[in-house]
């Protein structure tokens, strides 16, 4: 319990706060963030992290909507952290965890590189890049592409076999430059585990899409 209120009270009024928002790209709906505090709880169980740090970490981790085309992009997880300490500060949650939740909100991004200090920002962490990765994962990333109006792939190297990948002209090249290296980055166990599972969708995809084009 935290100041008089259950999780499951406060959780209500992240969700409600996250509803009121403007939706982000086509990767970062509020479809995502629900799966990532899904995610999060339940690594957070098998990794025996604090609750109080993590669910609101998860509900509030893309408070601040930066565009991927954006400037500011690498500073997002920034900007997300110091609205959700000013956001938690205003609804009186219990003051002692709030640098413990903007360190998490801030190590979650891929882009910041932070190296998260505690179990609660590791699983964080994890929660948000399980959802890059799998059929979810995969479907943000065409989805995304999409969106950008990038082509799919590179029509003389589509797999990156001969150049070095980059995402920001073609769709596939993500993969290459970012997802595939995911599962070897994870922060704990529990998510190491999924995120090997999850690659392993990506790599079926590759694998199916190289027969298809030859």
């Amino acid at each position: 319990m935290t100041n008089q209120k259950t999780l499951l009270e406060w959780e209500d009024i992240f969700k409600n706060f996250l509803l009121s928002q403007t939706s982000g790209d086509a990767a970062h709906s509020e479809d995502h963030i629900f799966r990532v505090v899904k995610n999060a709880k339940l690594l957070a169980l098998e990794e025996s992290a604090s609750l109080e740090v993590v669910i609101p970490a998860a509900w509030l981790h893309d408070c601040v909507t930066v565009p991927k085309t954006s400037p500011l992009r690498s500073q997002a997880s920034a900007l997300c952290a110091e609205k959700a300490s000013q956001l938690l500060s205003d609804w009186r949650y219990q003051a002692k965890l709030i640098p413990s939740i903007a360190h998490a909100i801030h190590a979650h991004s891929f882009s910041a590189q932070i190296e998260p200090q505690s179990i609660e920002a590791k699983v964080v962490q994890d929660a948000d890049r399980l959802d890059a990765l799998g059929a979810i994962g995969l479907s943000r990333c065409l989805m995304l592409g999409g969106e950008l109006k990038k082509p799919l792939f590179n029509s003389s190297d589509p797999f990156c076999d001969n150049r070095e990948p980059d995402d920001s002209l073609y769709v596939i090249d993500h993969l290459y430059k970012k997802l595939f290296k995911l599962a070897g980055m994870m922060q704990t166990n529990a998510g190491r585990r999924e995120a090997q599972r999850r690659t392993e969708v990506l790599k079926r995809f590759t694998t199916d899409l190289k027969i298809e084009l030859s």
